[in-house]
């Protein structure tokens, strides 16, 4: 009875991952620029490195023969890159008529370049591999949208800004993709047989650093964002038009990619992949790009804003559906 009553007690406490998450914006408001440049542990190397670690670590468990095999599910590959670079545009593009010449104009075009941008990478992975998705499809896809999103995103914002920008220059992101994403699964990949019986084994501890990682990534992320003043050039009103904004695009998306990959019988795995790589948009990409599209605008900083909140929102509500797919999947 009593092993009973506390087990419908820790039902109701907060995910520990969730609460690692609000933790880590509270600690990036009360005490930012921890582990900045000139610290004894910069955080920007952590995090570099890690990302590196953790893709290693998923290419260690990989199954050549499965990726290999798992290349071939174009439908899956092809619609996730439609939802990022297609579909998300084309819902923000609806409400432009409205807007158009309006003073809220700017902050349509700020939501715009959210929907323009790729989906996240390390987190879109994670967050498959609590629920027990495809995660060869999942590396895939968050990998090439980045590469994507380098031609892509600016051609999408150039149409709408007023002045023909210089050439975008994103060899250092694409070599930070290389360096930090493909290279390590590459090597994991080329040491699966060696190491991949130790990487199943040791998965759960492997879980752990995963999250970690994205712990740093958070507090950085929004520790820049609070050092930088981002959200007080807007007013509060704007930022609640801004954030019921975003978030309405992503129920938007979410649900409208549940219906479309059960209209087109795509098995629990590759769901959840599509679901949780579809509906992402990342932080890293928006931070780099909007530092060189609106580079000396007076009203750079507020491109940032939408993707800050989306960034936030997307990890905290993905945390919960991804933990809920996972324990569905060990009850079953």
């Amino acid at each position: 009875m009593e092993i009973k009553i506390q087990h419908n007690w820790r039902k109701y406490l907060p995910d520990g991952f969730i609460t690692g998450i609000l933790l880590m914006i509270l600690l990036a408001w009360l005490f930012p620029g921890v582990g900045d440049k000139g610290s004894l542990i910069e955080l920007k190397s952590v995090i570099r490195y890690g990302i590196a670690l953790l893709f290693f670590f998923y290419g260690l468990r990989l199954n050549p023969e499965k990726l290999k095999n798992d290349l071939r599910n174009w439908r899956l590959h092809l619609l996730i890159q439609s939802i990022t670079f297609v579909v998300f545009p084309a819902l923000v593009l609806i409400f432009r008529p409205f807007l158009v010449g309006t003073e809220n104009e700017v902050l349509w075009l700020a939501v715009f370049f959210l929907a323009a941008l790729p989906s996240t990478v390390s987190s879109s992975v994670v967050m498959v591999s609590i629920a027990e998705g495809n995660i060869p499809s999942a590396i895939f896809n968050a990998s090439i949208s980045g590469i994507i999103g380098i031609l892509v995103t600016p051609a999408w914002m150039g149409i709408f800004l007023g002045k023909q920008n210089e050439t975008v220059a994103f060899g250092e992101v694409l070599t930070d993709l290389v360096v930090q994403i493909l290279l390590p699964v590459v090597a994991g990949l080329a040491l699966h047989r060696f190491g991949g019986g130790w990487a199943f084994r040791y998965k759960r501890w492997l879980g752990l650093f995963d999250k970690t990682v994205i712990l740093c990534i958070v507090y950085q992320s929004f520790s820049d964002s609070f050092l930088s003043g981002i959200f007080g050039s807007i007013s509060l009103t704007e930022l609640i038009i801004l954030a019921g904004s975003v978030i309405a695009l992503f129920f938007v998306v979410f649900e409208l990619t549940k219906v479309i990959t059960r209209l087109m019988h795509f098995n629990r795995e590759d769901r959840i992949t599509i679901l949780f790589c579809g509906s992402k948009k990342s932080l890293i990409h928006g931070s780099v790009m909007a530092s060189v599209l609106f580079a000396g605008s007076s009203a750079g900083s507020i491109f940032l804003v939408p993707v800050m909140i989306y960034h936030a929102f997307q990890l905290f509500y993905i945390s919960i559906v991804a933990r809920q797919y996972g324990k569905q999947k060990k009850l079953s």
